[in-house]
């Protein structure tokens, strides 16, 4: 086999690590975390962001003179960073909503800081063996596609226009279709079966979340995966759901977790109770499948690395390496390692979770367990992606074994309270944010060395963007948390005095808006104060569902339901329940087990099937209003498909074909519109009163259904008109 040529030769040394690189990355980096954050909450779902990165450096930096390729690969490294911590961030972290406690930006810094920084460590000493001495037998699909961008922009062309031509009409459609914008039209179109007098269907819904990011989404996965998750909808909404309400409707009392009888539920209901458990159930059976069927590579990975660390310490002394193989030392990766464990017990010590005092030793075990789990599961993760992309990767199977061995642990000491579940999410969080990190650092270093990068200089950028994507991680979290609540008026009879077990009162009250907007069933809305109410938090309760709800003293009431942006329909954060139900399946042992375990035995029929059940299981927990748009997306790709087959067009439908680079720019587009909305709708609570500022009138001619449904057609119509389309060259 012929010795492998970089497209940059080591002996040539155009510009690479420069200033402008570094700040371009920087703000992509921002960009992107923020979008990977919004879009991952609400779908479940990532997608990769080095190729749009890598397209829109090519035409920035090209307008302000000449760019080599080498700055370019700088500006999708440092950038890329942002989506791969958001990534692993929104899997976990969240889960502390779900757990009853609230998301500390400093909390969420620092353990987004400490799993990025372990990712990118942790790959130095691995970069030799996998990327270098198994360059032909690793392919890293999206390491190989970023770098062909790179070269085909290198070379001449427009690949940029197709981006920002998705980014403006996705932009121009989010702002009349978001509810938190203009919201000419209804954003989701719905349907709600009831026919005849035996109520056939009754309980089911068909609805769609009809946004940009969403249908770019579905087309970049592709169709088969597309309607793998719409499958999995279409089976909880459409044949579960019903089930439920026709064996369930004659009942008198609520079944658990339900909290009212059946026959008073609508679809949400129905979801929120039993669809939710059932789902956490089939993706926890799901990813730790996924794990069992990666053991053999699991295992031959981390012989692999421990090799390649052993037989490559003493041969880097020998000469001073070429540019193309410039690695950081491995002292850094050593000193590096003790300061995060360092940093790690200094944070637990001085910012413990409230409630979960374990002493000095235990934090300094927790920490150690933090660097030991991180570097088992990098030199996981960076192999498999390296076999199937990133995509394909069982982070999400990795980190309920963290937790399931961390839960294990503190259930053996006798720590079962809530506060020790958060401890635990603390734990795995870092572990998982590190496995995800680490696979998209992998990429980033084989397309490092297909274009001829200098590994020290994109390992020094991904350190940065690390730091420089943290910083608006939490703060995107915590936005939409406070932009996309609700207060849901509720009349339920409490004794304030009487021991309920599962429910608290909470003293501190500092993220209650002091003046709170009470949504009536009849979707008025009424202003209270929340010095009224006091507040409680329920967690494991068999009388009220988890969540926080205010009670009121003057009528002996719980008035009000307060639901957390994260969790809600708008928000369901599937992987981070998936996390809370594990822990607290585990720590309080109380778990609607029958649900979670038809979950599971629906998780084996589908892998009997012969069909990837994890996207599966995605798709059976989250809301058929976000599952249908996907699926849209994943028609218009197979319809594009079928096109260029019929034309025969030589050029298959890529990563970098016209149509993904049109999806990206919707993704973003639905992304940025989304959260400014969303960042709008927390002025207007906070300041404002909630007044609408933006939205259009309600009644006029735009205010229908089928408009909204002809909208979300027309886009995807252009869709598939610009993937037909082909790139200048």
């Amino acid at each position: 086999m012929a010795e492998f040529q970089s497209f940059v030769p080591p002996d040539q040394h155009p510009p690479e690590f420069t200033v402008r690189a570094i700040v371009l990355g920087s703000i992509f980096g921002i960009i992107f975390g923020a979008v990977t954050v919004y879009v991952g909450l609400r779908a479940g779902l990532t997608v990769a962001a080095s190729i749009p990165i890598s397209v829109l450096s090519i035409s920035i930096l090209r307008a302000f003179g000449r760019a080599s390729i080498l700055e370019n690969n700088i500006v999708q490294t440092t950038g890329n960073a942002g989506q791969s911590i958001a990534s692993g961030v929104i899997f976990t972290l969240p889960a502390l909503v779900f757990l009853g406690f609230d998301l500390e930006y400093s909390r969420i810094f620092m353990l987004a800081l400490i799993g990025g920084w372990l990712g990118v460590l942790f790959m130095i000493p691995l970069r030799r063996q996998l990327i270098v001495k198994e360059h032909g037998v690793l392919p890293y699909p999206e390491g190989t596609a970023c770098a062909d961008v790179l070269i085909a922009g290198e070379k001449g062309g427009s690949l940029a226009s197709r981006v920002f031509l998705g980014l403006g009409l996705g932009g121009l459609y989010t702002f009349f279709q978001n509810g938190n914008l203009f919201r000419a039209w209804p954003g989701s179109p719905g349907y709600e079966p009831d026919y005849g007098p035996q109520h056939i269907l009754k309980g089911s819904a068909v609805n769609a979340d009809a946004t940009s990011e969403y249908l770019g989404v579905g087309y970049i996965i592709g169709t088969r995966v597309a309607g793998v998750i719409f499958a999995g909808g279409v089976f909880s909404w459409l044949v579960v759901m019903p089930l439920i309400y026709f064996f369930g409707k004659a009942l008198p009392q609520p079944i658990y977790p339900g909290q009212i009888p059946i026959a008073q539920m609508g679809p949400s209901d129905l979801w929120a109770s039993y669809i939710k458990p059932m789902g956490a159930g089939a993706v926890a059976a799901a990813g730790l499948i996924t794990l069992l069927k990666t053991l053999p590579t699991i295992w031959s990975a981390l012989t692999a690395g421990i090799t390649s660390m052993r037989g490559g310490a003493g041969a880097e002394k020998a000469q001073k390496p070429i540019r193309t193989e410039n690695d950081l030392s491995m002292s850094v990766v050593i000193i590096g390692s003790l300061l995060i464990v360092a940093c790690m017990f200094i944070f637990l010590e001085v910012k413990p979770v409230p409630g979960a005092f374990v002493g000095w030793g235990a934090n300094l075990a927790a920490s150690l367990l933090v660097v030991v789990f991180g570097f088992l599961f990098v030199t996981v993760s960076s192999r498999i992606v390296g076999l199937v992309g990133s995509s394909a990767s069982p982070v999400s199977g990795m980190t309920i074994a963290t937790l399931m061995a961390t839960a294990a642990v503190f259930l053996v000491r006798g720590w079962t309270a809530p506060a020790f579940g958060a401890l635990a999410i603390t734990i795995g969080g870092v572990v998982c944010i590190a496995a995800s990190n680490s696979g998209d650092t992998s990429q980033d270093l084989k397309t490092g060395y297909i274009v001829g990068s200098t590994p020290r200089l994109q390992q020094i950028a991904l350190m940065i963007g690390v730091v420089i994507s943290t910083i608006v991680i939490g703060s995107t979290l915590n936005l939409m948390n406070t932009g996309l609540q609700e207060f849901q008026a509720q009349s339920e009879p409490w004794d304030i005095n009487a021991a309920h077990a599962g429910v608290s009162v909470e003293q501190d009250k500092k993220h209650l808006p002091a003046e709170i907007r009470v949504v009536q069933s009849d979707k008025s809305a009424q202003t209270h104060q929340a010095s009224e109410y006091v507040l409680l938090n329920a967690i494991g309760s068999t009388e009220l569902q988890d969540g926080k709800y205010l009670y009121s003293p003057q009528t002996g009431k719980i008035e009000v339901h307060w639901i957390q942006g994260i969790g809600s329909a708008s928000a369901p954060a599937p992987q981070a329940r998936l996390m809370a139900t594990v822990i607290n399946g585990i720590l309080s042992r109380k778990l609607p087990w029958g649900l979670v375990l038809v979950g599971v035995s629906l998780v084996i029929a589908i892998e009997l099937l012969g069909i990837r059940s994890l996207t599966f299981a995605v798709g059976a927990y989250l809301p058929i209003g976000t599952t249908l748009p996907i699926f849209v997306g994943g028609v218009v790709r197979w319809l594009v498909d079928r096109a260029a087959a019929k034309s025969g067009d030589s050029e298959a439908e890529s990563d970098i074909s016209s149509g993904s680079l049109f999806a990206s720019g919707l993704i973003a587009a639905g992304g940025i519109a989304g959260l400014i909305g969303v960042a709008l709708k927390a002025v207007e609570a906070t300041y404002m009163q909630n007044r609408d500022i933006l939205n259009f009138p309600r009644g006029t001619i735009l205010d229908h259904t089928p408009v909204s449904v002809i909208a979300f057609g027309l886009l995807a119509y252009a869709l598939f008109y610009f993937a037909r389309r082909p790139l200048k060259k």
